[in-house]
């Protein structure tokens, strides 16, 4: 069997990337979360197989295994700077920017409590708010169209 071998994309490709931060309560405790999905193509050299090979090459770079399987913890890929948060997501210069994360949600990661990352495969559409970011969330773990891994904070 042939290893696939995908490019990590640029900041190019992260810019049009649309990204959820949030805290679940759990038996142990509130978990962090962070979603990563992309717009549908809307550039003439954008396509939905274009899109989809991009946020691989992300699920690839950050070692993330499919929402199917039990999420495995990935390293350390979190980087935070009050007020900034970016995560290491496998490229070898860039780190994507994490804008408006919550308050709440950098403290649960700065004390050392891992964050589950979910890269979506759908397209998500623009301007969609909590409650179809939620049925999203719903339709690509349901779909197996996810990856998932557990992550925390970079200390440097």
């Amino acid at each position: 069997m042939a290893m696939t071998i995908r490019a990590v994309p640029g900041p190019g490709f992260v810019a049009g990337c649309t990204v959820r931060t949030w805290l679940d309560t759990t038996p142990a405790g509130p978990l962090a979360h962070l979603l990563i999905g992309h717009r549908p193509p809307r550039r003439p050299e954008e396509t939905a197989e274009g899109i989809e090979a991009g946020l691989m090459g992300m699920v690839d770079g950050m070692r993330l295994r499919p929402a199917t399987e039990r999420p495995s913890t990935i390293g350390a890929h979190l980087l935070i700077r009050s007020p900034y948060a970016a995560l290491d997501y496998g490229h070898p210069r860039y780190l994507m920017r994490l804008a408006a994360t919550p308050t709440e949600w950098r403290l649960r990661i700065v004390s050392g409590w891992p964050t589950c990352v979910t890269i979506g495969l759908d397209p998500i559409p623009p301007g969609a708010g909590p409650d179809m970011l939620d049925q999203y969330v719903e339709r690509v773990l349901a779909t197996n169209r996810a990856h998932m891994g557990l992550t925390t904070i970079r200390r440097i």
